[in-house]
């Protein structure tokens, strides 16, 4: 192995090949020519002595062998990152960008208010939002932090829970004017309901009464959405009832616009936690973030601490 073709900028370029798959792309990122950005990776996959790329006209894709070496990478990156970062912070005030993801209709509601404040407290620090449903790979997509919504089945991740999210069930005066008020669970049955298509179950709702027995209520519904935003639209212009995260309509429920159904009864609460990258968990500037998002998402409509 030719360890002098390993360098971290060759590294660097590799690991961009292989998340946007077009040589042209990143040598515009990097403001380099296209024949820098080849030369780096010809030399990396002779060093290495192993092909890790798999180049055509349209597309390059990662070879088993560089599918691996990849995910190295981003350690070893990251690894020298954050040691350069723990010896700036030891020395000023924290700066530099932390890359939160959060689902989207929290995200836009309250986040980002968050993150106007965290910011004032410190100025230095650019908070890179991503807001999107998906169950996004943080090490692939260069996340830091995710906040997320239900349960989790990423245990590599460092974890830590926030409490649950409270919801209710809601319809609008308009639409119940002309439907009634339902009176007990079967009736859902009988109403338009608004159904978040990219949630498992929710054709049917899942109520408990106050001596613990589940009852599961199918339901039906003209409109689909995949996303919550989406769906408050939908239960305040009264287009059908559903289930709802009480910081997603509190609002609404304040002024009228909305009102609970079947209050007797509940609807199952959903975790809300954190997820951090390991190696990122000690970098003061994330550290900040976390502890100040752990202390005020508590505070939101509907969460219940953990």
């Amino acid at each position: 192995m030719d360890n002098a073709g390993l360098s971290l900028d060759r590294m660097r370029t590799f690991v961009r090949v292989a998340e946007r798959g077009n040589l042209s792309m990143v040598a515009r990122e990097l403001s380099v020519g296209q024949s820098t950005v080849t030369r780096h990776l010809n030399e990396l996959e002779e060093a290495v002595g192993v092909p890790l790329l798999s180049r055509t006209t349209r597309r390059v894709t990662l070879t088993d062998e560089g599918s691996r070496y990849y995910t190295n990478c981003l350690q070893i990156l990251r690894l020298v990152e954050r040691a350069a970062e723990e010896a700036r912070d030891a020395r000023q005030a924290p700066a530099g960008a932390v890359r939160l993801s959060c689902t989207a209709a929290l995200g836009v509601m309250h986040i980002t208010r968050l993150i106007f404040e965290f910011q004032d407290k410190h100025p230095d620090i650019r908070v890179d939002l991503n807001l999107t449903d998906e169950r996004i790979d943080l090490v692939r997509e260069g996340i830091d932090v995710a906040l997320r919504l239900g349960p989790l089945a990423d245990s590599s991740m460092k974890l830590h829970a926030l409490g649950d999210s409270h919801r209710l069930l809601v319809g609008a005066p308009s639409y119940l004017s002309v439907y009634g008020r339902p009176e007990r669970p079967a009736d859902l049955s009988r109403y338009e309901s608004v159904v978040m298509s990219n949630v498992a179950g929710s054709d049917q709702i899942c109520l408990s009464s106050h001596d613990g027995t589940s009852l599961m209520v199918p339901v039906r519904g003209k409109l689909r959405v995949d996303h919550g935003l989406a769906a408050r639209g939908a239960f305040a212009a009264g287009r059908g009832i559903g289930p709802a995260h009480l910081w997603l309509v509190h609002d609404l429920l304040d002024n009228g616009q909305l009102e609970v159904l079947l209050g007797d009864y509940g609807l199952a609460p959903v975790p809300v936690s954190l997820l951090i990258v390991p190696e990122r968990a000690a970098i003061a500037r994330v550290r900040l973030l976390v502890d100040f998002l752990a202390a005020e998402i508590s505070k939101l409509p509907g969460i219940r601490r953990a």
